[in-house]
């Protein structure tokens, strides 16, 4: 039941075969380089933010972290063939053959962009909210150009889910409030040049 609905939203989804012009290259890049906003918002509010954005940032980090690490676990005991593998619809995007469950792209920025959208911190709910969208369109984009299937994405948001709660318990905000120094204090070492210059906050 659950892999015929799959298979029914991956045909409503998937490109046709005549997809060409802007169409099929803003789908390429969303699919392939959309995701690069995600990793850019956590420098930004790191590089101008104070103890609590940074603190937010961190969990963030670390949820699309801890989120990742378990989709390579579940890939490794659990192969789930993407489209083009078993020659299903149409793929307009080269990709490794790995296993599709959960899709890793939707999974680091759905992580990210949940830690940060349901925050206390205005400036990073201000940001992960602007993620959010950006999200679900890198979701769409991987299902449109033939990569993956919904279920990887609706996997990739459970399990983004599931990382954004565990890091928003009282012992994981404990951890990473004693984490925050030793990473401020690394952040100081390797860039001091440009922070003893002004050109960074430290």
């Amino acid at each position: 039941m659950f892999e015929h609905l799959n298979l029914i939203l991956f045909s409503a989804l998937n490109a046709h075969a005549g997809l060409t012009g802007w169409q099929l290259l803003g789908a390429i890049f969303a699919a392939q380089w959309l995701i690069f906003v995600m990793p850019l918002s956590l420098v930004m509010l790191w590089i101008g933010g104070t103890g609590p954005v940074r603190e937010v940032a961190l969990r963030a980090f670390i949820a699309a972290l801890c989120a990742l690490t378990l989709n390579g676990l579940i890939g490794q005991f659990w192969y789930s063939p993407q489209p083009f593998v078993l020659e299903v619809g149409q793929t307009f995007l080269l990709h490794d053959p790995d296993s599709s469950f959960p899709s890793d792209h939707a999974t680091s920025i759905f992580s990210v962009a949940l830690v940060l959208a349901f925050s206390r911190v205005q400036e990073a709910r201000r940001i992960g909210c602007l993620l959010l969208p950006l999200a679900l369109v890198v979701a769409w984009s991987r299902v449109y150009v033939g990569v993956h299937w919904p279920k990887d994405m609706v996997g990739a948001l459970l399990m983004s889910a599931a990382m954004a709660l565990l890091v928003s318990t009282p012992a994981a905000r404990a951890f990473c409030a004693s984490l925050l120094p030793v990473t401020e204090n690394l952040y100081r070492r390797v860039l001091a040049v440009p922070i003893g210059r002004g050109w960074l906050r430290p």
